[in-house]
């Protein structure tokens, strides 16, 4: 008797949740023929650098050709910048990619992959796709108690993800902090910290996880090009870490896995740091100015150090989120998340953070006067 198509699927991949994304802009448009602002999906909201720009139109007129297989300009570029070695960077599809092929790399049946709840989303897909054992501690105050995740270790753990600020809470941990928690770590333990958001943390104890890698081999910190570099179509990503594992990573990735274009993008992108300062500024005003105007319509936004809001509505966030989409306004209700009553909140430019503010006022005044 021969098996049904979807029986050749394992159950441990069957039974993985999907990613949710954002929903597009161009869609909500559509459906709902209204001009629609999206606050939805943690992008920069200035866009690339006019440098990035301008090298992806000379990078367009080659696209014929396979890009740089082993992005060794790239990666030349990023390690002299980092004051590493470039054969201690990996350049992947954002920091999705490099998610993955730890979990690939290290993981296997009986084998632990450690992470917190209420934390980036593939973090937890990577080590269940990768037939590892889940394991999860809860938040403490919307951000990780690392306390609790090295207690949490086994001897199976192989693998220890951490996102710092953390999405979608955006709560940040300290340097004294993570220092005493690598020393808990055994050598045998990669801690993944995922720093996607590290240009718009605030707090100036952030860890500088450079020296930290120096001293600890088994860290391996993840950067990406889509946040403050505004590159998030293109898909690109680095992580630094341990030559051996940098090469181990190599050896599994699909050939020419970053785009000719993404490349040139990111080259040009990184020496423009007028650009990269000028976005975190902007940021740094408009989040402030979005937190204050949710807090004057009595909800209590998390203090955030990235370029997004936190908010636990204490009510299901589903039904603002979807009055809000007849409204023009995309936001992101974090019910898949198994955050049903919370909403996270992109910071955009003035004038779309000043239209989610009325929009969200509005809805709420709504929503009280028909309770």
């Amino acid at each position: 008797m021969s098996l049904r198509f979807e029986e050749l699927i394992p159950d441990y991949i069957r039974g993985l949740p999907v990613y949710v994304p954002g929903k597009p802009i161009e869609e909500v448009e559509r459906e709902l023929k209204i001009h629609a602002i999206k606050l939805a999906s943690n992008e920069n909201p200035l866009g690339p650098s006019p440098k990035a720009l301008a090298a992806i139109h000379a990078a367009a007129s080659e696209t014929h050709r396979y890009p740089d297989g082993g992005t060794k300009v790239l990666r030349e570029k990023i390690a002299q910048w980092r004051g590493v070695r470039a054969e201690q960077i990996f350049i992947g599809l954002g920091s999705s990619e490099a998610i993955d092929i730890v979990a690939r790399l290290l993981l296997r049946e009986g084998l632990e992959g450690l992470t917190s709840e209420g934390t980036y989303a593939p973090f937890s897909i990577a080590i269940r796709m990768n037939r590892g054992i889940l394991r999860q501690v809860p938040l403490r105050n919307y951000g990780y108690s690392l306390e609790a995740i090295a207690e949490a270790m086994t001897a199976a753990t192989r693998v220890i993800y951490l996102a710092n600020p953390n999405n979608p809470t955006g709560t940040a941990f300290g340097a004294t902090e993570f220092e005493k928690f690598l020393e808990r770590v055994p050598e045998n333990v990669c801690v993944v910290l995922d720093e996607a958001y590290f240009h718009y943390a605030s707090r100036e104890d952030m860890p500088h996880s450079n020296e930290l890698f120096r001293t600890h081999q088994n860290l391996l910190t993840l950067r990406t090009f889509s946040k403050v570099y505004g590159l998030a179509g293109l898909r690109i990503g680095y992580a630094l870490g341990n030559e051996t594992l940098v090469a181990a990573m190599n050896k599994v990735r699909t050939p020419f896995n970053v785009s000719g274009i993404a490349q040139a993008a990111a080259i040009a992108a990184v020496d423009d740091k007028e650009h990269v300062h000028r976005c975190v500024e902007t940021n740094a005003r408009e989040r402030a100015r979005l937190i204050a105007g949710l807090r004057e319509m009595g909800l209590k936004p998390v203090e955030s150090e990235t370029n997004f809001v936190f908010v636990d509505l204490g009510f299901d966030a589903k039904a603002l989120c979807e009055e809000l989409l007849h409204r023009g306004v995309i936001l992101r209700p974090l019910g898949w998340m198994e955050m049903p009553k919370a909403v996270r909140i992109s910071v955009g430019t003035a004038e779309e953070n000043t239209k989610c503010l009325e929009a969200m006022n509005a809805v709420l005044r709504g929503m009280a006067s028909r309770a």
